[in-house]
């Protein structure tokens, strides 16, 4: 008789990893002891864990946190890509930022992490025709967060935000997978019009601190914005943009600029 196959699926590494790492802060500082069992060692799952992390968050004297908790929840059970795309960014933020050090560091302490998982709930509500909860939500995440999300708009995964202090993100920006972009980005319109306005930032760019992006016009994938640029005409694919109006001032300068977080261009110093 075959011996019966294990079933692989149960285990989850990554969990596996985040319990670890919270078990060892709580040895590490005991007086962090309670805030760490609530938000990692009291669950089961990353999803169960993220769901509290998210409602914690968002709640207020407006709406209670069992009650936002019941939402996450419900969004999490119709989408299971929610936590798809949390695990990637949890990665995403775990390769490419120098200060985190821990995968629990991001769900615990990280604003732009927590940020973008609250808007994907915001999203996956406005998909669902819910359009006051959603922006309920993006309100809550730009009063906690300092972070404006439109709930329309389109993110995909493996997005690293770092600081993630005043983002701003229109209703018809649309943002790859593996995009990288620092504090005070914003991806927005030019004028009243209501239609498509604001940015398509395709996959792998790295988006430096402040810049902006203006208009419905394209980023090409794996390019980098110099931080401080104001970006109003398409950037081709793999090139460099800077200044103000930003100029085309070399090439991406690595194959996976977001990744290696290379804001550096000109020649390279010994």
């Amino acid at each position: 008789m075959a011996e019966p196959s294990r079933n692989i699926s149960s285990v989850d590494p990554v969990w596996e990893q985040i319990q670890h790492e919270a078990q060892q802060a709580v040895k590490d500082e005991p007086l962090i002891g309670g805030f760490v069992h609530a938000c990692i060692l009291h669950h089961k799952s990353i999803e169960k864990a993220l769901s509290y992390r998210v409602a914690a968050k968002l709640a207020s004297n407006e709406m209670s946190m069992m009650v936002v908790r019941e939402i996450v929840d419900e969004a999490i059970a119709e989408d299971p890509g929610l936590v798809e795309a949390a695990r990637a960014d949890l990665v995403a933020i775990y390769e490419r930022d120098p200060a985190c050090h821990r995968l629990v560091q991001p769900i615990l302490y990280f604003k732009g992490y927590q940020a973008v998982q609250a808007y994907r709930v915001g999203h996956h509500l406005w998909k669902k025709g819910k359009r006051d909860l959603a922006y309920f939500v993006q309100m809550r995440v730009s009063e906690i967060f300092g972070v404006d999300i439109h709930p329309a708009a389109r993110i995909g995964k493996g997005i690293m935000i770092d600081h993630a202090h005043s983002i701003v993100i229109g209703e018809t920006a649309v943002v790859g997978d593996n995009v990288s972009m620092l504090h005070s980005v914003t991806l927005g319109g030019t004028g009243k019009e209501e239609e498509d306005r604001h940015p398509k930032i395709e996959d792998g760019v790295l988006i430096g601190a402040g810049a902006k992006v203006l208009g419905n016009i394209r980023v090409g994938h794996c390019s980098r914005i110099a931080a401080g640029s104001v970006v109003l005409e398409e950037v081709p694919p793999c090139k460099t943009v800077a200044g103000i109006p930003a100029k085309i001032v070399g090439e991406a300068g690595c194959d996976q600029p977001s990744v290696l977080m290379d804001h550096m261009f000109g020649p390279k110093t010994a």
